[in-house]
């Protein structure tokens, strides 16, 4: 994965409640077997009418808004635990996904492939959405060593949670293998005290 540590970007507001991974990414889209390519379809039926035209009245349609950063309603990521979900989002450019509430499984499919789910309590994100629906160039901070997410126009903060080990992960880009691997040294420091070790 990618590090991440800090990222300032303006935003794409989607404020709908509900948001279930089948609209995220179909399931027609879920035969590929490689991550590649899942970004094209990502919210496919709420972009693309059914001739494969660019729905205008979308936001992600809409050149005004654009960025790393998606801006959802309540509830993100409901319904099948696909994986899919987190690579169409990444894939498509998404770092981060601001939300008031996301599902326990999408959540960890996010930090597991690199997309950085913050929670932020309903009225934060409303803030959020009333200063980007005035002005789409609003950037949104997030420092991800601090927890920090800052309104950067207005100067609103949120301390975020996240949980010990992702954050580690990700800042420094690991997965749960690259994990393990940058202990390796230790590991088998310890192996060479065990009775029989296959260090010996």
């Amino acid at each position: 994965m990618k590090k991440f540590e800090k990222l300032s970007s303006s935003v794409v507001p989607l404020p709908i409640e509900n948001i279930d991974t089948d609209q995220i990414i179909p399931a027609r889209f879920l035969k590929s077997t490689t991550r590649d390519g899942f970004g094209n379809n990502l919210f496919r039926d709420w972009r693309f009418d059914s001739d494969n035209q660019p729905k205008a009245d979308f936001v992600m349609n809409d050149p005004k808004y654009k960025g790393q950063i998606l801006v959802a309603g309540k509830n993100f990521g409901c319904g099948s635990s696909r994986e899919h979900a987190a690579w169409a989002l990444e894939d498509y450019g998404f770092t981060v996904v601001i939300s008031s509430f996301f599902a326990d499984i999408f959540k960890g499919n996010a930090l597991n492939n690199g997309v950085l789910p913050i929670t932020v309590p309903d009225e934060f994100l409303e803030k959020i959405f009333a200063v980007v629906f005035e002005d789409p160039n609003t950037e949104i901070a997030v420092d991800l060593e601090a927890q920090i997410v800052t309104i950067v126009a207005t100067g609103d903060t949120f301390e975020f949670e996240i949980n010990p080990y992702k954050k580690s992960c990700m800042i420094n880009g690991y997965d749960d293998i690259d994990f393990i691997l940058s202990h390796k040294a230790e590991i088998e420091k310890f192996e060479q005290t065990r009775p029989y070790s296959f260090y010996r």
